[in-house]
């Protein structure tokens, strides 16, 4: 971790800290999160350490230690498998809403997302490819132009990011998903909303298959 510097939004900044090092796997499940050790590694006092870590429970990242404290909680199939029912909805109606509304914006700025990712892919940064993965889906939701897609999905970014980044570490060779995000991206182009949104809902409920699959034990 580097020290950050003091500003307005340090709490944020302490969050996106730890979940970078949860969803990297150097906080592993089960491991005890030491308040001290990470206020001196990032520099800053306790109290914004306390208030992201409360936020982080909050949204199931972290959970009770035996006796005080907190750990890194274990992943959920079940909570997983939930929340990428709502993300399938959700998502859908974001990719029919951009199809109607900017296939030409999209056919002008998504292939540079499409590279982007690509480019992740190849240099296999954990960070990087999650990174890449949600300025995509971020793209689409400013493509739909419904103001509450993008708020809505901050409440399950953060825990996906974290099941990102477990399974992209438990893969020996990660699956190219850009191939993919290319195909969702031609369905926006396409202009027709029944198409995107279907491709969309299709891609959200696979992926949930495959991750709750490689989490599963042997």
């Amino acid at each position: 971790m580097k020290i950050l510097s003091v500003q307005p939004n340090l709490v944020e900044q302490v969050h996106e800290a730890i979940l970078k090092e949860i969803s990297s796997g150097k906080l592993a499940p089960g491991t005890r999160i030491i308040q001290e050790q990470i206020a001196t590694e990032l520099g800053v006092s306790r109290q914004p350490i306390q208030q992201a870590l409360l936020l982080l429970r909050n949204q199931g990242l972290l959970r009770d230690a035996p006796g005080r404290g907190l750990i890194v909680a274990p992943l959920d199939p079940d909570h997983i498998r939930q929340m990428y029912d709502v993300r399938a909805v959700i998502e859908g109606l974001a990719f029919r809403k951009a199809a109607l509304a900017n296939a030409a914006a999209a056919q002008r700025d998504g292939p540079d997302f499409i590279t982007k990712g690509r480019e992740a892919a190849k240099n296999g940064s954990v960070s990087d490819l999650i990174a890449a993965d949600m300025a995509f889906h971020h793209f689409v939701y400013s493509l739909s132009e419904n103001l509450l897609v993008a708020p809505a999905m901050d409440t399950h970014w953060t825990y996906t990011q974290r099941v990102m980044g477990e399974v992209l570490m438990r893969d020996e060779k990660p699956r190219d998903i850009w191939d993919q995000h290319e195909a969702l991206l031609q369905s926006i182009i396409s202009g027709d909303g029944d198409v995107a949104e279907a491709h969309a809902r299709e891609h959200i409920l696979a992926a949930a298959n495959f991750i709750i699959e490689r989490i599963s034990p042997s």
